[in-house]
């Protein structure tokens, strides 16, 4: 795989280029200290399957550089923050690491990169399958929890809880706070299916199982679990769940 690197930090510049020589399977064309001069990259003969590509940088960030691809080739962003990784993984990137970055975890990355890239050689997923793949990416939400990113798929999702300035994620089996909005959380989950009954409340609709005047119920590992619906949202919420058995 031809892959490029662009960080603005030398020595993680550096770091990653000896993790690249090191590995097999890949070979590396270029490194860049910014986002501008890696453009031209791709407007050469050389086609760039892999780049490892830092968020924080200056004139343009990695999020602007992904937004300006003509053609996404496989993104495996190293970054020092993690907060740009639930925006990160709408755009379908292989991997997101955290800074300081061991071998190991390069690797686990660049594994998954090199599975994806055979794959897609030996013509092992259909144009359908390639659909459906992306459908998956975008079907999860990846969060912090400790010094790791947790991949939660939305189906898995039961309801959203608002405290303060965190939201809480509940699944069936666990719960996971982060320091978000429920109004930027709302924004991240499918509108079909995840629905804000009220303000502190955002629910997913397939685990209702029973719906009384002005509250629902859910099921959890510690039984049922009874949200309010607030009087501004409840109209919404019924008219969405008349359409959907229509």
């Amino acid at each position: 795989m031809n892959c490029i690197i662009i960080d603005d930090d030398k020595l993680s510049r550096k770091l990653i280029e000896e993790f690249v020589n090191r590995t097999g399977g890949l070979k590396l064309i270029n490194t860049f200290s910014n986002a501008i001069d890696a453009i031209n990259a791709f407007n050469r003969d050389v086609e760039i399957h892999l780049i490892f590509l830092d968020i924080e940088m200056p004139e343009m960030t990695g999020m602007e550089f992904l937004k300006s691809l003509k053609y996404q080739p496989q993104i495996i962003i190293i970054s020092a923050k993690d907060k740009y990784a639930l925006e990160a993984f709408e755009y379908d990137v292989t991997d997101y690491i955290l800074k300081p970055v061991s071998y190991a975890r390069y690797f686990k990355a660049v594994d998954k990169a090199i599975n994806r890239f055979t794959n897609k050689m030996n013509g092992k997923q259909s144009t359908n399958n390639a659909l459906n793949t992306d459908e998956e990416g975008k079907d999860e939400i990846f969060i912090k929890k400790n010094s790791s990113l947790v991949r939660i798929k939305y189906e898995d999702i039961i309801w959203v809880e608002a405290l303060e300035n965190y939201v809480i994620i509940n699944t069936f089996s666990d719960k996971y706070t982060i320091h978000f909005t429920m109004k930027s959380i709302e924004k991240k989950l499918p509108a079909l299916k995840f629905k804000r009954i009220h303000r502190s409340y955002i629910v997913n609709i397939n685990k209702i199982s029973v719906i009384e005047d002005n509250s629902i119920v859910v099921e959890s590992h510690e039984g049922q679990k009874i949200i309010p619906i607030g009087k501004s949202f409840k109209e919404k919420l019924m008219s969405d769940l008349n359409l959907m058995i229509k």
